[in-house]
């Protein structure tokens, strides 16, 4: 068994069902020895678009997605997608290439110093220096991964580690004739290093899946806090990502939500987790909810730029916090009660405590906020009726939401079309919405689609793209039609960076750099082999979204290119 084989052998144990990767010299044993083992290899056309996919695989299984990129570059264009698996908080373990041991420092093809460059993205990392000590460092990352708050870790494997024994000696040159004495004593010492990395190699093999329990809030916070939340007039809960970290548990989640009765905002992946239009979701003026709310719970929600770093939940209220961050749990406000523990557990808990949910308990502020929103929706239906110039954004997303199905995902990438698509499609469930997260990243678009595609092939699949960050990831349209994956794209194609543009513009009466053009991206995703649609008669839009999805249906990848109008729907929408 080689090293490659061996990391094979790991990622099997650990159930990894895909290993997303770009492939490179450096890593080819273990893509080789991956796909013996029966894990599925799909490679992509950039590394990020590898990590953003094991991201997405994370978030919907609950288990570490699994990348694997070549040394060097290949490990360096993945810096951006695993600092945003670190912000989203998403178990994903990076295998990265590296050059040969002994010849590490030495200007050998592809060798930087990698590990520096990981320092702040990963909450664990390990270079191995043995054969040896490739499973352990492997296991060890899996179990990181998952503990505590959950991230990215990286673990470099050196090519020389990967191939077999006899293959290495010759690539170092250890069996060539000794001609000097300075040749016999390279010679002697590539011998002794050879031997060094392989020695007990033999004896290593995979150890059993490694899991790790969601970590418990402490029983007696929990009971304190169901005693703070009786007594609320008008208590508000906000759940984030961190609550579907255990997918297996969402609906419980879900029911605990509804048993516990009080309102509630959902964000993140939690995003779809009462499924649409429910009665105690709340949907629009958050901070005008949070200024009157007399008890607040953020469950696995930090107070960040989001919140107003704090300021957005009325001073008098009763602030309580779950979060499994010792960090998020106090960030910018200290909680009244902070628990350290897994917010959807502590949900559960919470909800326990209510032994009959009591539907009339907060009905005068649920009407008052049901109120509120059913005034907004109505808003943005009448902004929606308006001509826009070509194709008016809300009209569009109006059509989309009503062709929503119980088991559509959707992928949100972009700035201001998706900030719109956000007031207004709704997740139909659990797990059908997957955003950057925090980081707030362009070009998650494709990877997520692709993670999300193959965990759930029965799933409809949407990638709401901006056009600016349709361009980060338009070529994995190969990778979709390659690996027979059907997803389908809409880009809102309103030629230019306009969530940017909308305030650059107003300030400073200059536009530059924020310029696009109406380009035709229907016809790249035809050149890869899909299905090319320009949508530019808001008539039609329903009609060519049905069309798209047909031909998703019929095993193509699809995407509608709507040229879009302006509008002034997200003015003054920059947040810092």
């Amino acid at each position: 068994m080689n090293g490659g084989e061996l990391v094979a052998a790991v990622l099997r144990a650990q159930g990894v069902e895909f290993l997303y990767t770009l492939v490179g010299g450096h890593i080819s044993p273990i893509l080789v020895a991956a796909r013996r083992a029966g894990i599925r290899i799909v490679d992509t056309r950039h590394e990020a678009t590898a990590v953003f996919a094991a991201d997405a695989t994370a978030r919907l299984t609950g288990r570490p997605g699994v990348a694997a990129v070549t040394a060097g570059p290949g490990v360096t264009n993945t810096l951006t997608a695993v600092k945003n698996a670190q912000m989203a908080q998403s178990p994903v373990v990076l295998i990265g290439g590296a050059a040969p041991t002994a010849l590490q420092g030495r200007g050998a093809l592809q060798d930087i110093d990698q590990m520096s460059l990981f320092t702040t993205v990963v909450k664990w990392s390990k270079a191995v220096r043995r054969v040896r000590d490739l499973a352990p460092a492997l296991e060890e990352a899996f179990l990181q991964a998952q503990q505590g708050a959950p991230g990215p870790v990286f673990v470099e494997c050196p090519v020389d580690l990967l191939y077999d024994e006899a293959m290495v000696r010759q690539l170092y040159g250890a069996a060539r004739q000794s001609k000097t004495l300075g040749q016999k004593a390279v010679n002697t010492y590539l011998d002794w290093h050879v031997n060094r990395l392989f020695a007990g190699a033999e004896a290593q093999q995979a150890g059993p899946t490694i899991r790790v329990a969601p970590p418990a809030p402490a029983a007696a916070q929990v009971r304190q806090a169901a005693e703070r939340l009786r007594r609320a007039q008008r208590p508000l809960l906000i759940v984030g990502s961190q609550a579907t970290l255990d997918p297996a548990a969402a609906g419980e989640v879900a029911a605990a939500l509804e048993r516990i009765g009080a309102p509630v905002y959902l964000s993140g992946m939690a995003r779809g987790l009462l499924g649409r239009d429910h009665p105690l979701q709340m949907r629009h003026k958050r901070r005008d909810a949070l200024r009157e709310a007399d008890f607040v719970l953020l469950a696995g929600v930090p107070c960040d730029f989001r919140l107003d770093y704090g300021r957005h939940i009325r001073s008098g209220a009763f602030y309580v916090s779950a979060n499994r961050s010792r960090k998020d749990l106090t960030k910018n406000r200290r909680p009244d009660l902070g628990m350290l523990g897994d917010p959807g557990l502590f949900l559960r808990q919470l909800a326990a405590q209510f032994e009959i949910p009591d539907t009339q308990r907060w009905s005068p502020w649920l009407a008052q906020l049901c109120q509120r929103d059913a005034t907004r929706n109505d808003e943005i239906a009448a902004q929606a009726s308006q001509p826009a110039g070509h194709v008016n954004p809300l009209h569009l997303l109006r059509e989309l939401d009503g062709q929503i199905g119980p088991q559509t995902i959707l992928i949100a990438d972009g700035g201001d079309f998706v900030g719109s698509a956000a007031y207004i499609l709704q997740p139909p469930g659990p797990l059908s919405w997957l955003d950057p997260g925090p980081f707030g990243t362009l070009g998650v678009g494709a990877g997520f689609a692709l993670g999300a595609k193959l965990c759930r092939p029965e799933a409809e699949v949407w990638i709401i793209y901006g056009d600016g960050s349709a361009g980060y990831s338009l070529a994995e349209f190969d990778t979709f039609v390659r690996h027979g994956l059907p997803v389908i794209a809409v880009v809102g194609n309103d030629a230019g960076w306009s969530q940017i543009a909308r305030e650059q513009v107003e300030i400073f009466g200059d536009d530059v750099a924020t310029v696009l053009a109406h380009s035709d991206y229907h016809r790249v995703a035809e050149g890869f082999g899909g299905v090319g649609l320009r949508l530019d008669d808001p008539e039609l839009a329903g009609d060519l979204l049905q069309e798209a999805r047909q031909a998703a249906a019929a095993g193509r990848p699809a995407l509608v290119n709507a040229i879009l109008g302006r509008t002034d729907f997200r003015k003054g929408s920059i947040s810092m």
